[in-house]
């Protein structure tokens, strides 16, 4: 079965970078969409960045300009580098990936979902 596993979360101040990881088993990365969701305590799980199978991407108006998807073919890796870290980026982090669309307007279901990596940042 599909396997998502994040890493590179953790704990930084206000202004700083963090590069999450999203590597993928038993699914082969850039073949559909894939995407970063993050869900803080107390509020709705929204979609960070995403990115097709041709490399086009979208980014959540809150994060545009800080944060960058992309991938690694060679190694079946997802990424999410964020920089200028806001105290309101703080959540917990998805990687996910869809089963079947492949261009950014049809970017919306998600068929696998990791189990997260947490991003807490301290003003």
């Amino acid at each position: 079965q599909v396997q998502l596993v994040e890493s590179g979360g953790g704990s930084v101040q206000a202004g700083g970078s963090l590069r999450l990881s999203c590597v993928a088993s038993r699914y082969t990365v850039g073949s559909y969409c894939m995407g970063w969701f993050r869900q803080a305590p107390g509020k709705e799980r929204e979609e960070v960045a995403a990115i097709d199978s041709v490399g086009k991407t979208r980014y959540a108006d809150s994060v545009k300009g800080r944060f960058t998807i992309s991938r690694n073919t060679a190694q079946n890796t997802l990424y999410l580098q964020m920089d200028s870290l806001k105290p309101e980026d703080a959540a917990m982090y998805y990687c996910a990936a869809a089963g079947g669309s492949r261009y950014l307007a049809f970017c919306q279901n998600y068929s696998y979902w990791g189990q997260g990596t947490q991003v807490t940042v301290s003003s």
